[in-house]
């Protein structure tokens, strides 16, 4: 139904009913096909209200299909049943799930009609206004913060929208491209990262591959198409790989199925840009996989070796890039037996080796759990660790929603790794994590008293990187205090929430202290000759805020003595704005007049596409300092807090934050297409084989066969291999890419990328 464009077919309210009941019924038939109870008649009722509710309803946002919004609800809910595998309270919650927000009806009718669980579920997915984090937060971490607190009560309140978040992907080409920037650009930042820790894998796969369509619809185009080409070669390649491997399989009497399956576009696109390199040198375009047969669990992890014994036996292992996921699963569920292999054609191969149940639970996530659990009963959670976790991290979620995105996504990125502790209880921590961050995890007064650990019997001190395996013990003190400096070396999300929450009471504490001691020193005079002194005070030594000025004494590293109290107290018969403004300083005239010309700054349509101009040397826009982007380059603007357009490359990391976080200040860029001439810095990273007069060459390929000018060249040759970064002006990215190219043919010179 995504495709349709009911504008163009000009369907009467007759022929649009009958489309709208045939997708219901699509959902319908799906779930009597489950193992769930079939409460039918709750679901139609459901449908009844939602459908009644958005009558007359179309799609907003830009949506040209023209389409009646009630397609929506019942595309969502037939993902949640048919892809996700949930049962009625969930499809019933889909199909609710915008009753509340779009339309007059509230979480109460929900509740009276449909009950409290629903009632709860649809109130998790409904947006919020205001917030806790003040009127200048984050909308985008309001509602996602909302989502956590609802999810922390039930798991599939985040099912459910991961289902309307996928579904709003497909259907996102009709938006306008400020809107996709802005959903695209959460989508790959909060909801494929939490689609993969939900072990979800079948929609963070298209959820990153869609975001990377809206976001580099060349690139994408481009890895697409190159996929398509090699397919044929490829499939040829699988077949010889998989010939003997069958064989065996058959011969041990194994009832499985063997299939390959090519990386996402979109992770091939990032292995290209992270590793520097071209589509055809990434080798592990795809992996094999075999999916067993086995109806009883204790045997899967034996039947597991035995084919990874067979797989040995024929093809050479790469010792090091075995994961044993059987014995000990990730913590999204996964399970899994994966290792390397040296293939006929002298490239490595990935195999995965997996049970049925293991692969449902790879693609579809925990929800798969309840496919092998349930029968005639409800759905249940799985996962009630990670929520616990989550739930922790929302007790203490901080003044700052960004801040509250950014602490979230350290739990979900993490690659793991496991621990043990002195009893050998396991314990998993993402990938870097320190002796603080388990000690955070074991308990906040354990974090806040560390003073070293022990691991695998060795003293090392708290800010040591754990590796998987090691056993660990947590040393403490009762006078150990927490530091601002261990901020610098935690990693996980428990840790940093639980440790800003130490310093934040440990910081209170210092400023009544500080506060105290302010008083005492000038004991006796008025509250206004007080607040004359301290302002003073803030003035001579150069803070801004009256509890810096506190905290500084209480730390410490201010003494109030009885010099600095006479020299600040000398005058005592101020006038009314010289209290107010200490040593005669007024607010600044430039920032009255700075905001006069603010008020006169044209607003800035974000409806339409902004072109990115330059007239005498005068741009209409700011260059982004943490990625440089040059006119040529998928770019997004920014409007800041001063009203101007702050360029960013698309796969900027600050850019996809802004892109989660504030994407009602987003606005789609274009530069101009006959630009005056003005110069960019772009800096390139060239590899090769060392020889007598390559840099003689590269100068002169450069200089005077393109007339670049080279700004910084840094050249540095070992054993027979040398590494290049030169920094040259350009007035657009094509010029880079062209002398990329051209440099490339230069005998020995194996690869040229611009790396900003």
């Amino acid at each position: 139904m995504e495709n349709i464009d009911y504008k163009s077919l000009h369907l009467t309210p007759e022929q649009e009913d009958q489309n709208i009941e045939a997708a219901f019924q699509d959902v319908l038939n799906g779930y009597l096909h489950s193992n769930h109870r079939k409460k039918v008649e709750i679901i139609k009722r459901a449908y009844s209200f939602a459908k009644e509710a958005h009558k007359g309803i179309r799609r907003r946002g830009g949506q040209r299909s023209g389409e009646p919004y009630i397609l929506h609800p019942i595309a969502v809910a037939k993902i949640v049943s048919q892809e996700i595998g949930l049962g009625s309270t969930s499809i019933c919650a889909a199909l609710l799930h915008d009753v509340v927000e779009d339309t007059e009806y509230t979480v109460e009718d929900i509740e009276m009609n449909f009950g409290k669980k629903i009632a709860m579920i649809v109130d998790g997915l409904t947006k919020i206004s205001g917030g806790i984090f003040g009127d200048r937060a984050s909308a985008q971490a309001e509602n996602f913060r909302k989502l956590l607190l609802t999810m922390a009560e039930d798991i599939r309140v985040i099912l459910i929208k991961m289902a309307d978040r996928l579904h709003n992907m497909r259907t996102l080409g009709s938006m306008l491209p400020s809107k996709q920037y802005k959903i695209a650009g959460e989508t790959l930042y909060i909801y494929a990262p939490l689609a993969h820790r939900l072990g979800l894998f079948a929609i963070k796969t298209e959820l990153e591959d869609l975001s990377f369509k809206y976001q580099h619809p060349e690139q994408y185009k481009e890895i697409v198409a190159k996929i398509k080409k090699t397919d044929k070669d490829r499939q040829m390649v699988f077949e010889n790989f998989a010939a003997p491997i069958r064989n065996k399989l058959d011969a041990m009497g194994l009832k499985y199925s063997l299939s390959t399956r090519v990386k996402s576009a979109f992770s091939i696109w990032n292995k290209m840009e992270t590793k520097h390199v071209p589509f055809e040198e990434v080798y592990d375009l795809y992996a094999v996989r075999i999916v067993f047969d086995c109806c009883e669990t204790d045997n899967e992890k034996t039947i597991c070796w035995s084919i990874y014994s067979a797989i040995t036996d024929i093809y050479k292992l790469h010792p090091t890039r075995t994961r044993d996921w059987v014995s000990t699963p990730k913590a999204n569920g996964y399970r899994a037996l994966h290792l390397t292999v040296m293939g006929n054609d002298g490239n490595w191969v990935e195999v995965q080796i997996r049970s049925q149940k293991m692969d449902d639970i790879a693609e579809r996530g925990f929800a798969a759990h309840w496919k092998y659990k349930i029968g005639e009963s409800d759905e249940e959670s799985e996962l009630e660790t990670w929520l616990k976790t989550i739930t922790d991290l929302l007790k203490e979620p901080g003044p700052n929603a960004v801040d509250f995105l950014d602490t979230i996504k350290l739990n979900l990125f993490a690659t793991e790794i496991i621990v043990f502790t002195p009893k050998g209880d396991l314990v998993t921590l993402p990938k870097d994590a320190t002796v603080l961050d388990l000690a955070y995890n074991l308990h906040s007064e354990i974090g806040s008293h560390a003073i070293a650990g022990k691991v695998n019997h060795k003293l090392v001190p708290i800010s040591y990187k754990l590796q998987s395996g090691d056993q660990v013990e947590v040393l403490t003190s009762k006078t150990q205090k927490p530091v601002p400096e261990w901020q610098s070396f935690i990693c996980t999300a428990k840790a940093k929430t639980r440790l800003e929450a130490a310093l934040r009471k440990e910081r209170k504490m210092l400023i009544e202290k500080g506060e105290k001691m302010a008083r005492k020193a000038v004991e006796g005079v008025s509250p206004e000759d007080y607040a004359q002194f301290i302002s003073k005070l803030m003035a001579h030594f150069h803070i801004t805020t009256r509890d810096g000025m506190y905290l500084a004494i209480g730390c410490g590293h201010i003494e109030i003595n009885e010099g600095i109290v006479k020299s600040l107290c000398k005058k005592q018969n101020l006038k009314l704005l010289n209290r107010l403004w200490p040593f005669g300083k007024k607010p600044a005239d430039d920032s009255a007049q700075h905001a006069a010309d603010h008020s006169h700054q044209k607003e800035i349509d974000t409806k339409k596409v902004y072109v990115l101009r330059s007239v005498n040397g005068v741009h209409n826009y700011k260059i982004a300092q943490c990625c440089n982007p040059i006119p040529g380059d998928d770019v997004v603007g920014y409007i800041d807090d001063d009203n101007n357009v702050v360029v960013h490359k698309m796969d900027c990391e600050t850019a996809t934050r802004l892109k989660s976080s504030f994407g009602n200040r987003l606005v789609a860029t274009q530069w101009e297409e006959s630009p005056q001439v003005t110069s960019f810095m772009a800096t390139i990273h060239i590899e090769g084989i060392d020889r007598m007069g390559i840099l003689q060459e590269l100068i002169h390929e450069i200089s005077i066969n393109m007339s670049i000018n080279i700004r910084n060249l840094n050249i540095e040759a070992n054993q027979g291999v040398f590494t290049c970064n030169l920094v040259v002006r350009v007035s657009d990215a094509a010029i880079v890419v062209r002398m990329c190219r051209q440099i490339k043919k230069i005998n020995g010179v194996k690869s040229a990328v611009r790396t900003s």
